[in-house]
């Protein structure tokens, strides 16, 4: 939340001295829900143009894991979905999409499931497992970039998933079968704040 608004009071400082307007010295008081952050904008060094690109990329309306990506060119979770009917096992293609996030582990969010067309899934794990994503990111939404696969998963890693995922023992219970499903290797992950 600080970052955020750090950023905001920077590009409001900048678009004064682009304009000509007085923009007071030492420091700036920015209200928040938590109190007031002072900035100092006399200590500003970035360069305009760098923080333009920066602010745009995702204009501080996500946090990032993983490799830095920004949620310019995401496909949507249909045309996502279109392009996984087009795989077969084994097949790999290299994309970036946008979709709404169903579920997470609940253990230390090592995995994430997200939401596609006709109440499919994207299975979403992370690159050499490097990062994780918070436990209460489900009900967010969520820009990924990475591979996309589809595999099939075996009736014991399913449901140790569901295990992972919080699921009853009756839920677990209920899975006997191998299920086709649509993966996803991130690398960089964006999620809504």
């Amino acid at each position: 939340m600080k970052k955020s608004l750090f950023a905001v009071s920077l590009l409001l400082a900048l678009t004064a001295c682009k304009n000509n307007t007085n923009v007071e010295s030492e420091d700036t008081v920015v209200e928040t829900e938590n109190g007031a952050i002072n900035i100092n904008t006399d200590s500003i060094n970035e360069d305009e143009e760098a923080l333009h690109v920066d602010a745009t990329a995702n204009d501080g309306l996500y946090a990032s894991f993983g490799d830095e990506i920004d949620a310019s060119q995401a496909l949507s979770n249909k045309e996502m979905f279109e392009k996984y009917k087009s795989l077969k096992p084994g097949d790999t293609v290299n994309v970036k999409f946008r979709a709404h996030i169903n579920d997470v582990c609940q253990k230390k969010g090592c995995w994430m499931s997200l939401g596609l067309e006709e109440e499919n899934e994207s299975f979403v794990k992370f690159k050499d497992y490097a990062f994780f994503v918070p436990l209460n990111a489900a009900g967010q939404d969520a820009v990924v970039s990475g591979k996309a696969f589809v595999s099939e998963i075996s009736v014991e890693q399913l449901k140790h998933y569901a295990k992972d995922g919080g699921k009853s023992e009756a839920e677990i219970a209920k899975i006997t079968e191998p299920e086709v499903k649509y993966g996803f290797m991130a690398d960089g992950v964006l999620i809504t704040k």
